[in-house]
């Protein structure tokens, strides 16, 4: 199968849009922690290799260090770490946003997923001369993005797995919701909750601390009363 491309880059910066943005989020299924948006764009006719190349790009000739851009899924954490390093260096701009627990517990997870995009994208334009003006997303589109309508945007099924600045957003904002569920992990009252090791998702070690201490406020409320009743 094919690696992640410009093909639908190319084909809307042919059209003279100049700010293409590829988004993509990662912790939707999690029982803690923050659902995170990343908004990526690249510099129109990037002469990167595409499919063809395996979306590998080659810094040096020691094969240890390429960069491999691909589904943040399909990447161990040693390839998302510096593949995340590259696409901040070698984009045009880049932006994170988070929708808290405490958001997804007052309006859902949906909204809360939708304001993380939103906010990604507020980020990525402050890195640039001018506003992104076409937007590619992971199976959705997001409404209210101001001075971005629905006609400019196209929701892909499996983007992250087709279109580069996609796959390249899924990949920082992995990189970012890990690092934070780390780092929330060693404050001593979280310790107990494993998130270093399990980042927030349901684990049965998750599971059983839940039983055992209850939840937290980074927990969402409606995840873990469904896990509880089951």
């Amino acid at each position: 199968m094919d690696k992640p491309n410009f093909l639908y880059e190319k084909k809307l910066w042919r059209k003279d849009f100049k700010f293409v943005a590829g988004l993509d989020e990662v912790g939707r299924g999690c029982f803690a922690g923050p659902v995170v948006a990343a908004a990526c764009v690249f510099a129109p006719n990037s002469k990167f290799p595409a499919s063809s190349a395996g979306g590998q790009f080659s810094i040096s000739k020691n094969e240890k260090e390429k960069i491999v851009i691909n589904d943040s899924k399909k990447l161990t954490p040693k390839q998302r770490e510096k593949a995340s390093e590259w696409i901040k260096e070698n984009s045009l701009a880049w932006g994170i946003g988070e929708g808290p627990a405490s958001l997804i517990n007052r309006v859902g997870l949906g909204k809360a997923t939708k304001v993380a995009f939103r906010r990604a994208i507020i980020q990525a334009n402050s890195r640039l001369d001018s506003k992104i003006d076409f937007l590619l997303i992971d199976a959705f589109y997001i409404p209210f993005v101001r001075g971005i309508r629905r006609k400019n945007q196209l929701a892909i099924i499996d983007g992250d797995e087709k279109i580069f600045s996609v796959a390249a957003a899924s990949i920082i904002a992995k990189v970012y919701r890990d690092k934070l569920m780390v780092s929330l992990s060693k404050k001593p009252k979280y310790k107990k909750y494993g998130w270093g090791r399990n980042k927030g998702y349901g684990t049965k070690e998750h599971q059983e601390a839940i039983k055992k201490y209850g939840i937290t406020g980074y927990h969402r409320k409606s995840f873990v009363s469904t896990f509880l009743k089951g």
